[in-house]
């Protein structure tokens, strides 16, 4: 079995619990590699069996030709979805081990982690299908500009925003071909099930289960009271153009953001690939929502 691990480096409590689960993964018999900034972090010198290759930025593995069966992923949310960026259509199942705060992506808890590895290594784990969304990017004149967003796919929101302290933006959104609404507003995220617990979550967005088929249109601060989040089905597909006084605004794309001309127009759908998210023992996310938004005390 080969195991891929990623973490912020520049954190000591990641580094710190990297350096426990090599420790550990050597005595199971496993083969770790890890990705490049963990690599140039840590002194392999003390994991020599470990010392043969990594994974770059890009999720591409940089060794022998042995097939990653894992990812684990060493931090908070943020970091779980900076590994499923890197990984991609890679279709490895990822595993979040909790060092940071709130957590819904990654749900073990490092005190938890030997017995949560065990069972990984042992089989006794089930997968779960995260849909993500797809941002495509067209100019003025209709042509795709494919490059322009780098890691163009969300697993858990695209988020349309303001650029600074520009005013608000208007923006025309039209779904399946037909107009739904403009929104005059301070921007607009389209979530997955998944990154419902999100951003979305902090506007007054609804929160969803990670298994329902559906995308939240939740407005950020909408100009008029009675428009509120939507919630359609997730093979819908969604066409937006943006207005602002400054001629920009901010898209961001799981938090990683960018500024864009609203010359652009862009198109949102449902991704051709998921992200297969590893559960092991009675974490659920009725359980999540229970212990990390305090339900029921």
């Amino acid at each position: 079995m080969t195991i891929a691990v990623f973490g912020n480096a520049m954190k000591s409590d990641t580094l710190r619990e990297v350096r426990h689960i090599l420790e550990f993964m050597s005595t199971q018999g496993v083969h770790v590699i890890l990705s490049h900034e963990l690599r140039q972090e840590l002194d392999l010198r003390e994991y020599p069996v470990f010392n043969d290759g990594f994974i770059n930025e890009e999720g591409a593995k940089q060794s022998n030709d042995e097939p990653v069966d894992f990812a684990l992923s060493v931090g908070g949310d943020g970091t779980f979805l900076t590994s499923a960026a890197a990984i991609g259509r890679k279709n490895i199942p990822i595993l979040g081990i909790n060092c940071g705060h709130l957590g819904f992506l990654a749900e073990v808890q490092a005190e938890d982690v030997d017995g949560i590895l065990q069972k990984l290594v042992a089989g006794e784990y089930t997968i779960e299908q995260r849909s993500l969304l797809a941002l495509s990017v067209f100019d003025k004149e209709g042509n795709k500009r494919d490059g322009l967003i780098m890691a163009p796919n969300a697993l858990n929101e695209i988020a349309i925003l303001k650029e600074g302290l520009s005013s608000m933006l208007q923006i025309e959104l039209k779904v399946n071909g037909e107009l739904l609404h403009t929104y005059h507003s301070d921007g607009l995220v389209i979530a997955t099930p998944t990154g419902s617990t999100a951003y979305n979550l902090s506007i007054g967005g609804p929160l969803m289960v990670p298994q329902s088929r559906g995308i939240i249109l939740t407005p950020i601060a909408p100009h008029s009271l009675t428009v509120k989040p939507l919630v359609v089905p997730d093979d819908w597909k969604f066409d937006l153009k943006v207005s602002s006084r400054y001629d920009a605004f901010m898209v961001s794309v799981d938090g990683r953001s960018q500024s864009l001309s609203t010359d652009t127009s862009l198109h949102i759908e449902r991704a051709p690939y998921t992200v297969k998210v590893v559960q092991i023992g009675d974490n659920s996310f009725l359980k999540s929502l229970r212990a990390k938004l305090n339900w029921g005390k």
